[in-house]
């Protein structure tokens, strides 16, 4: 009989065992969206579930598309946290009342820029990384045409570049509305416009995603793309024959945005992922993975390939205004209604 309870006892102790090890490895999971380059948030999820077992359902969409899906699911949130991407909507998504507030115990470890999205926020939105817009051109495509390289906002607009240029949508893309949003303020509104109408008889196409110029630009399916100059660094250190530079008038820029939805099922993981995310492991991950925007974590030494903005002519970009959905919902509307519509 004691050899009998002796050999349960340790039986049972091996199944309890079993199931606490089971436990640990099950941490549940957390759906999440992501809007960054699609390398950073696939090698971020894995990375994150390897370290801490949490499972990461995750989809990648544009900033515009997730902003649209969030108010469409308010009444029943299926997202849990949503990071990468410019940070226009997500400010649009904390106005509606769509975003959870959160402020990091960390904060003193992120630079200024990022600091000051919690505060103008709410502490709904925190700034996750930083990135000038450009334009990125390639080379031999320019050479074979025998096209000058531009230099300034204004090189775009000559005749000669006509259907040789290409952009994301402003309603699908927050790149997009942030090309727009930043000419407003560094032109003028009227003047802007007037930029765009000439900018649009040059534009072969708007794509639905920001992230799109820089490989078309590689690969030569386009030869000019506004975006975000740190995606065509990306393809240059890859030896493409690619170059990116800041408009000699100056430029906007963006601030990624990095949130906790309201309602969220999975509150608990999901600030873990951010939390994470936010970390020098999980800030390095981009640059890892080829997506070289300067991160908000200022305790580690970023990727030398991430451009630098220095020398980069930055406008006061107002986030306070630009990021109101009102505003938003105006400039598309009038861009749709006075750039979209007319021929090319």
């Amino acid at each position: 009989m004691r050899h009998f309870r002796s050999r349960y006892a340790a039986v049972l102790s091996a199944l309890m065992g079993l199931a606490a090890a089971s436990g640990a490895g099950a941490q549940g999971t957390v759906n999440a969206l992501c809007s960054t380059d699609a390398g950073w948030c696939e090698a971020a999820a894995a990375e994150f579930s390897r370290a801490t077992g949490i499972r990461v359902l995750q989809a990648h969409k544009g900033t515009g598309e997730i902003g649209a899906q969030l108010r469409a699911e308010a009444a029943n949130p299926k997202t849990d946290i949503w990071w990468g991407g410019t940070g226009d909507p997500f400010l649009q998504a904390a106005e509606e009342g769509l975003l959870e507030p959160y402020r990091p115990a960390y904060i003193n470890d992120l630079y200024d820029w990022s600091v000051r999205q919690y505060a103008m926020s709410g502490n709904r939105v925190g700034g996750f990384y930083t990135s000038a817009m450009g334009f990125g051109f390639n080379t031999e495509v320019l050479k074979k045409k025998k096209l000058a390289e531009p230099r300034c906002w204004a090189d775009l607009i000559k005749p000669e570049y006509k259907g040789e240029i290409e952009m994301s949508h402003p309603a699908t893309s927050g790149t997009g509305y942030t090309i727009i949003a930043g000419l407003v303020q560094l032109m003028g509104e009227e003047a802007a416009f007037d930029y765009l109408r000439k900018l649009h008889r040059n534009t072969n196409a708007y794509t639905r995603s920001g992230q799109a110029q820089a490989p078309n630009v590689a690969k030569g399916e386009v030869a000019i793309g506004i975006s975000f100059i740190f995606g065509f660094d990306k393809w240059r250190h890859d030896k493409y024959p690619v170059k990116a530079i800041a408009p000699c008038e100056g430029t906007g820029y963006e601030i990624g945005g990095i949130a906790l939805v309201k309602g969220a099922r999975n509150r608990a993981n999901a600030q873990r992922y951010y939390d994470w995310l936010m970390s020098p492991a999980g800030q390095a991950i981009g640059a890892q993975a080829g997506s070289l925007q300067s991160p908000a974590n200022r305790t580690f030494k970023p990727d030398a390939r991430i451009p630098s903005m220095d020398g980069v002519k930055l406008i006061k970009y107002d986030f306070e205004k630009y990021g109101q959905a009102a505003e938003r919902k105006r400039l598309i509307d009038r861009w749709t209604r006075e750039v979209e519509s007319q021929p090319r």
